[in-house]
């Protein structure tokens, strides 16, 4: 039986924010162990397993501690533990800018419609496009954002494709992040100057302030 009232949780940490619109700002970030998805890029392999069984009022004393405007609930995948949509409630309820980073594999419907949600569509190079959750682009918002992670021309082909198809650029803002050390940033960049894409290039900050090992 699950426990509706307890979150596995790998790490809380305070950081600048690597990715989405608000890249830069100072961030608690909550990492939620566990996530049904192996892509191949993936950059927190470690939270796949372990971590400590937290009670939501302990992981909010501990956001808390922190006195940061902005929360960012990853992973692993955060909406694989059942608790999930209630801690991110009770962060808004909290007064926190919250900000869920999801898959996209698993449905977004039931999260709080305060919560910013990053949605991460696999692209064919990631290695579980199948899993993809199509549905959930009916449930997108304007203040969400979706993202599409390039590994190659492929992929951004892919992700051309599907951002015309949906007309997601009506829905939500859209980012196109080049997977670090394999998809170059400035051949991605010209991709989307020369397609006059409306869309958001993103690299990952904090690889460029910490280097490859950080998952933050």
């Amino acid at each position: 039986m699950k426990d509706s009232s307890r979150l596995r949780v790998t790490e809380i940490f305070y950081s600048l924010q690597g990715e989405s619109n608000t890249v830069g700002l100072p961030t608690v970030f909550v990492r939620l162990t566990g996530c049904p998805l192996r892509c191949s890029y993936c950059d927190t392999s470690y939270a796949f397993k372990g971590g400590e069984w937290l009670s939501i009022a302990q992981i909010k004393a501990v956001v808390d501690s922190f006195a940061a405007r902005y929360v960012t609930v990853t992973g692993g995948e955060p909406l694989a533990q059942e608790a999930t949509l209630d801690l991110l409630r009770q962060l808004c309820d909290q007064g926190c800018q919250v900000s869920l980073e999801t898959s996209g594999a698993l449905d977004i419907a039931g999260v709080d419609p305060r919560v910013v949600r990053v949605v991460d569509i696999k692209t064919p190079g990631s290695g579980e496009m199948e899993r993809n959750l199509y549905r959930n682009i009916q449930q997108l918002r304007e203040n969400d954002q979706v993202k599409f992670v390039i590994c190659g021309e492929v992929d951004y082909q892919w992700s051309r494709q599907l951002l015309q198809e949906h007309a997601l650029e009506a829905r939500c803002e859209v980012l196109f992040s080049p997977v670090n050390g394999v998809q170059n940033p400035r051949e991605l960049a010209e991709w989307i100057l020369r397609d006059r894409l409306n869309v958001r290039f993103q690299i990952q900050l904090h690889k460029y302030l910490w280097g490859e090992a950080s998952g933050r």
